[in-house]
């Protein structure tokens, strides 16, 4: 065998079919598209159409509800502030704040603020500002004489916010 008797497979590679090429081909004049009509044209997209009956997606009732004024917190548990206090990436003497707990990789996004868990256990004495705390996250802190601080937001996002000690 030499290189320039290799080939691929037989019908490994099909090519393409070469549409409105004259009537010959078996492919001219529409193309494969049938006749006029909706369907033979470009950037149709009939998707859930039933032939004039009520579509199914309107048959069915209403369900649910969105609260536009929702709050998404980022969720941070305590073992994992613990976890990155151990690693070095968190200095517990300092204030933990979201912009600290952001630069260390705790956390990739801020959203409408953080809630802390009380997820495992801490060790360390720490001093923390975040928006909320779940009541096990708080006891827990300030078991190790830690200082829980809550942020209260105003209405604009980029406002400074006003820490309300607890």
């Amino acid at each position: 065998m030499r290189l320039n008797e290799i080939r691929d497979n037989a019908a490994a590679k099909q090519s393409r079919k070469r549409v409105g090429r004259g009537i010959g081909s078996g492919t001219g004049k529409t193309a494969g598209k049938g006749h006029k009509g909706q369907k033979a044209r470009a950037g149709v997209a009939i998707k859930g159409f039933e032939g004039g009956q009520m579509p199914l997606h309107r048959r069915l009732p209403k369900h649910g509800f969105n609260n536009i004024f929702r709050k998404e917190y980022t969720i941070v548990g305590l073992d994992v502030i613990q976890k990155a206090i151990d690693s070095g990436k968190i200095d517990p003497k300092k204030t933990i704040n979201a912009k600290i707990l952001k630069l260390s990789g705790v956390i990739t996004k801020v959203r409408d603020g953080i809630k802390i868990l009380g997820n495992g256990s801490i060790k360390s004495k720490i001093d923390i500002e975040v928006v909320a705390f779940t009541a096990s996250a708080k006891e827990a802190i300030e078991k190790v004489d830690g200082k829980v601080s809550i942020l209260v937001r105003n209405n604009k996002e980029n406002s400074e916010s006003v820490s309300a000690s607890s």
